[in-house]
């Protein structure tokens, strides 16, 4: 597994400079879609993201009419009262008829005195309120919808860098079980030397001293490969962290992460830009809807209800307009507009900033990209040469005619060639993943 995918990144390795980036489809895509469906983070934006499409639905419905029902029953005693003389205006009449028809069915009545405050008294009424006339309600509306869209490109944003850092980890991951193979692959070398030695001590042609070297070169290379196997641990487990699972889930090797296809010839559209661009959308909005201070807003309303003393009914009918126009507040709504406006302004600096940071960074990583893979191509040349090193090396040390100095240095170098061409050939793989991140490649 491990040779194969070293051949892969050899040969493409040469050809792709930098017009390749990591195949899709493979168990790594699936390790990224399953990131995807258990990132908090994400879940987190997708609370965010609903909680901003329940805002639209209310910002649209702010259209419709407000019906409510209102009602108040109230006591009174006491307090200020309304005088209405209608004995002293209605008492001399009445004595006039009783004497005229000689009669008293027009009998003496008393002045009234009338509480202002209503008692024993209900009104109940239906209330419709329907905005005719409102600007800032249609401009809210727009905001709403844009903050939507805002909340979309962030969880875009959010996944992009999430695949990139799940790759980084999966390739380090990998880059970790090279290295503890590489070690492994040392200490088969150092048990051959010391079976050498072995019988060169037993046919006196060695020191024992020999192998007592021999041992602490095995043991030196033993700590190193514990040290590693620490790493491909905390590589996994940071791994599965990000995947949002239990932390020692066995991670799957699959060669076909590593195969390179066709980069894109230019870099798509980044999210970011599109984010900055909404978020200017958003202040243009907001310029207008300072805009609509000046502007007139209409509303009707309309009452059915009922209203009596003791309890009684008399329906009613009360239809209204409203009518607003702001005439003067010291100019402070201009000064608002001039401030939403100067946001306008400093966002377009944003973008510009934003698209010449974008270019250096696929620059960058491009630059990056080129130098691993010129460091692959020089430590393939180095390899081939330390292991043919070590093979004369290590035959001429059976033959008695190299000392054991030189044995040992040519496996240190052997490993140390292994090492750092394991390291080159999966930072190509990092590179790429950063590079294709700063493309926005990735198929979300």
């Amino acid at each position: 597994m491990r040779s194969t995918i070293f051949t892969l990144l050899t040969v493409f390795g040469v050809a792709w400079a930098q017009n390749g980036i990591l195949a899709q489809g493979s168990t790594l895509d699936a390790y990224i879609r399953e990131a995807f469906a258990n990132s908090p983070a994400l879940k987190e934006k997708q609370f965010y993201l609903e909680r901003n499409l329940v805002a639209l639905d209310e910002a649209k419905r702010l259209f419709y009419p407000n019906v409510g029902l209102n009602g108040t029953y109230t006591l009174a005693a006491g307090g200020r009262t309304i005088s209405f003389p209608v004995g002293d205006l209605l008492n001399p009449v009445y004595s006039t008829l009783n004497q005229l028809t000689k009669t008293n069915n027009f009998p003496q009545v008393e002045n009234v005195n009338e509480l202002l405050a209503p008692n024993n008294f209900y009104d109940v009424k239906v209330r419709t309120q329907q905005p005719i006339i409102n600007a800032e309600i249609k401009i809210n509306r727009k905001v709403k919808a844009a903050q939507v869209t805002l909340q979309e490109i962030d969880a875009q944003v959010y996944k992009r860098e999430l695949a990139k850092n799940i790759k980084v980890a999966y390739f380090q991951y990998l880059q970790s079980l090279e290295a503890i193979r590489i070690y492994e692959k040392a200490l088969q070398l150092l048990d051959e030397s010391k079976r050498v030695n072995e019988s060169l001590v037993r046919n006196d042609k060695a020191l024992p001293s020999a192998i007592t070297r021999v041992n602490g070169e095995i043991a030196q290379v033993q700590a190193q490969a514990v040290e590693a196997r620490k790493m491909q641990k905390n590589a996994a487990a940071y791994f599965n962290h990000l995947l949002g699972r239990n932390l020692d889930e066995t991670i799957a090797v699959d060669s076909a992460a590593m195969t390179l296809v066709a980069m894109p010839a230019q870099a798509a559209s980044r999210e970011e830009l599109a984010q900055l661009n909404k978020a200017k959308e958003i202040n243009q909005l907001l310029v207008d809807l300072k805009d609509t201070y000046n502007k007139p807003k209409l509303g009707a309303q309309l009452d059915l209800g009922s209203q009596a003393f003791n309890f009684g009914f008399s329906p009613y009918a009360l239809l209204g307009f409203s009518f607003e126009m702001p005439l003067w507040n010291n100019k402070r709504n201009r000064l608002q507009t001039q401030q939403a406006a100067l946001n306008v302004n400093a966002i377009d600096q944003q973008i510009k900033q934003a698209e010449d940071q974008i270019l250096l960074q696929i620059r960058i990583a491009q630059n990056a990209l080129a130098a691993e893979q010129e460091a692959l191509q020089s430590y393939d040349a180095q390899q081939a040469s330390a292991q043919a090193y070590y093979r004369d090396t290590f035959k001429r040390y059976r033959e008695g005619v190299a000392n054991s100095l030189e044995l040992f240095d040519a496996r240190n170098r052997l490993t140390t060639v292994d090492l750092q061409r394991a390291i080159a050939a999966y930072n190509i793989l990092v590179k790429a993943a950063e590079l294709e991140r700063a493309l926005a490649a990735y198929p979300l």
